[in-house]
């Protein structure tokens, strides 16, 4: 039986991508110049620093953009909250993975919803959709694009 995963994930290598290109830019725009911003990732964590806050959200765009370029969909960032001290100003932004609990119940609904002849289970931080014909999952993969569940949706492992 023909079969697909939805997921959500981020690809960790054109993030890094990003990430360097973001930092490139920071170091050639004049009104970054003399100050030590940069960007920096660890764990699923960006973090944004600079010497003050008008600066960080200066990189809070370029970052935007490059991950834009890259492919990355920025519903899959969170911002955290503004940090200033001893001359410094740092952001964080976590970059959220998988499906949580929640938002794959609702996936679940929408297709049970939906009276396509095609069955869902949650399996873990993915949803596996299965179905006889492939017609039918192309249509499952259509009706969760159009979904606004606040998580960017990749479709993975289709199988005939």
């Amino acid at each position: 039986m023909p079969s697909f995963d939805v997921v959500s994930e981020v690809d960790t290598h054109e993030l890094t991508n990003a990430i360097d290109q973001a930092n490139r830019e920071i170091g050639n725009r004049y009104d970054f110049k003399g100050t030590d911003a940069k960007v920096t990732e660890k764990d699923g964590v960006v973090t944004m620093e600079a010497q003050v806050e008008f600066q960080v959200r200066q990189m809070y765009e370029i970052v935007g953009q490059r991950m834009a370029k890259r492919g990355i969909d920025l519903d899959c960032i969170e911002k955290g909250k503004m940090h200033e001290a001893n001359n410094r100003a740092t952001q964080d932004l976590i970059i959220k993975q998988g499906i949580n609990a929640e938002t794959a119940k609702k996936i679940t609904k929408a297709i049970k919803e939906s009276k396509m002849k095609v069955q869902a289970q949650i399996q873990g931080e993915k949803v596996r959709v299965t179905g006889k014909k492939r017609d039918d999952l192309q249509n499952v993969m259509q009706l969760l694009r159009e979904q606004k569940l606040g998580v960017p949706l990749q479709f993975d492992n289709f199988r005939d």
